[in-house]
């Protein structure tokens, strides 16, 4: 678990990190560098998911051996099968992380929501969804090892 506190509000309680692949964890297929150890070092703390369309079909290949369990969506509208994943996790207890369209409910949803916007860019609609912008994956990896950032971010 992980404990974030914020100053005049409840603590946050999280257990699970629910990341979408193209563009988050990944660009054009591939993971990005330092992905893998980051999240190593996360699934100490929180259950990892991955939840994605796949678009280039190597989410699997990219993410073998990794601590965490990869949801690759047969369902449309994606944007409502992520969404219904977190909630199904408990939103309350969910970070998640995405950069796309069809991320903006899953981020909405969550009790904390990271929008990344890096090679593939963000979608308006997903920024304006999330409590925080970051820079990059490794940013937004970072504020949840390092939980101090996200209340700096985060208090009023």
């Amino acid at each position: 678990m992980l404990e974030i506190t914020i100053p005049d509000e409840q603590p946050l309680l999280l257990e699970h990190l629910v990341a979408d692949f193209n563009g988050t964890l990944a660009i054009d297929g591939r993971l990005l560098p330092g992905v893998a150890d980051d999240l190593r070092n996360l699934a100490r703390r929180l259950s990892i998911h991955v939840v994605t369309a796949d678009t280039f079909g190597s989410a699997r290949q990219a993410l073998e051996g990794l601590p965490l369990r990869l949801n690759v969506l047969d369902e449309t509208p994606h944007a409502a099968a992520k969404r219904r994943y977190v909630e199904d996790l408990g939103a309350r207890r969910c970070v998640a992380i995405g950069n796309g369209r069809n991320d903006e409910l899953m981020l909405a949803a969550a009790a904390l929501g990271i929008v990344v916007i890096q090679g593939e860019g963000a979608a308006r609609q997903t920024v304006q969804a999330a409590d925080v912008v970051a820079p990059d994956i490794g940013s937004a990896l970072g504020l949840l090892l390092h939980p101090d950032r996200l209340t700096a971010t985060l208090r009023r």
